[in-house]
Parts: structure tokens; C-alpha cells; sequence
């Protein structure tokens, strides 16, 4: 298989925005595929976020279920709310010509979006969204400047915006400024630092940071759903290729000695 209510409405979208941020510092973001629980998270935020708009078209309701150990009765509950058939691939109720008459373009299809941004791309792209009151939907991002999408994520994490703070002034060496004098550090303004204000979200930080690394971690699960399955088969095929390596050297020198 091939390769956020309105969700994170328009998550990536490279058409809207003038500049796609590739010299801010990436977040790293653990991904392991085999870890169910944080999978299942991630899917949940998923189809109650990114579904509204966004396709997942490359993957079935019912090979996610599978595969992430979801009940048929739970994914019919929690998750199917633009489809009735766990059969039938995950796209979004919204029309294609409408979502274009209203935001300029269709919304891009998440399913490989992970193998082509890469999965450190998006953690840091969903918490990067700050108070811009220049732009026209209010919010701007780091990572992808003048962004077209509204914050849809603020509720959760809460209001988040640009601040300056006074840092350690660096020599040209790498080093930190000093006064020659008193050895006092020297310090300078500097801007781009994002900052939360207090009280204004659902959860804490940490808890926010680690809803989007699931999230993150579901995405590139859906690039390859195979890739645990595949990994384990693999192991045993190198297993039994050993195991035959030895096995034939091992007749090998038997045939020797009877040539002596």
C-alpha cells in the first residue's frame, strides 16, 4: 500500500503559503510504528482533527483498525464519521470543488505526507503556530511563513506568540561576549522565541507536545503500514539464510573429505 470541527484545516498546504520555513531548527520526534497505544492516540486525533478536510486516501478504515488493534464496534463509535463501511478508504465528506471555492485550493491528501516532509517536519510545524494580527486569518507559523490556515489547535495548546527575549551576545568564535572589564556577559534583544500564555489551554505543554508526537507518529505509520509486518518477516528470512549458510558449509566440507 502506497505511499487537524474543521480540522487542521489546511495542514500543508504549499500553495497558500509564500515560503516553507527551511531554515527553522526542526523539533526531533521519536516515531516507532510498533507502538500501538501511542498509534492509537494519534489515530484519534487524526479522524476528529484532520479528517474534516483532509484525505487519507491510501488507507482503509479497516486496515487501520487491524493493524492498531481498534474493535470493529469502537471504530464504528469513535472514528467513522465521514464513512459507514470499516472497507472504505479514509477521505473526507467534503467536496473537493467546494473546498477550493472556499479556501482557494483542495486541501492536500495526509496519507504520504510523512515521507515527504518528514515526520520532524510536522511535529514542529503543529506547535509552531503563533498570534499574527498582520495576517488575515490572525496567526502566523515558523515553520511555514504566512501560513494559510487558521490555528484550529489553539483551544488545546492555547494562545501562542512571538516574544523577544534578551540572550547571551556570541563572538564571532562561537564564544559569548564578555565586558573586558568586569566579565559581565553581554546580552542583545533577540526575536522568534514562541511563548504560551498562561492558562489559555486545555493542557499543559507536555501534554500537548506529546498528543502531536502521537499524531505525528500515526502519520508516518500511514506511509507504510506494512513496515512492522515486513520487518519481522525480514528478520526470519535473514534467520533461516544464516541458518542455511551454515548448514551448506557445513555439507560442504563433508563432500571435501571424500574427495580426500
Amino acid at each position: 500500500m502506497r505511499k487537524c470541527i474543521v480540522s487542521v484545516l489546511m495542514l500543508l498546504m504549499p500553495l497558500v503559503g509564500s515560503a516553507s520555513g527551511g531554515a527553522v531548527n526542526l523539533d526531533k520526534v521519536y516515531i516507532d510504528v510498533s507502538d500501538q497505544p501511542s498509534l492509537q492516540r494519534g489515530a484519534r486525533t487524526f479522524v476528529n482533527y484532520c479528517l474534516s478536510c483532509h484525505n487519507a486516501s491510501f488507507m482503509r478504515y479497516e486496515r487501520m483498525a487491524t493493524d492498531l488493534g481498534i474493535s470493529e464496534a469502537l471504530l464504528r463509535e469513535e472514528m467513522m464519521f465521514a464513512s459507514d463501511k470499516p472497507g472504505e478508504l479514509m477521505v473526507t465528506a467534503m467536496p473537493a470543488a467546494g473546498a477550493k471555492a472556499w479556501f482557494g485550493v483542495v486541501p492536500p491528501d495526509l496519507s504520504l505526507t510523512a515521507r515527504s516532509r518528514g515526520a520532524d517536519w510536522i511535529y514542529t510545524y503543529l506547535k509552531s503556530f503563533y498570534v499574527d494580527e498582520s495576517r488575515p486569518l490572525g496567526v502566523n507559523n515558523m515553520v511555514y511563513e504566512n501560513v494559510g490556515m487558521p490555528n484550529v489547535l489553539v483551544n488545546m495548546q492555547g494562545e501562542q506568540r512571538s516574544v523577544c527575549r534578551e540572550v547571551p551576545s556570541k563572538a564571532s568564535n562561537g564564544g559569548i561576549k564578555q565586558d573586558p572589564l568586569t566579565g559581565k556577559i553581554l546580552l542583545i534583544e533577540k526575536c522568534g522565541f514562541l511563548e504560551i500564555v498562561a492558562g489559555t489551554g486545555e493542557v499543559t505543554k507536555e501534554e500537548f507536545d506529546e498528543s502531536m508526537r502521537d499524531l505525528a507518529n500515526f502519520m508516518a505509520y500511514m506511509t507504510d503500514p506494512a513496515k512492522v509486518e515486513r520487518e519481522t518477516v525480514g528478520f526470519y528470512v535473514i534467520l533461516y539464510l544464516i541458518m542455511f549458510t551454515i548448514l551448506a558449509f557445513m555439507l560442504y566440507r563433508e563432500f571435501k573429505k571424500d574427495l580426500h
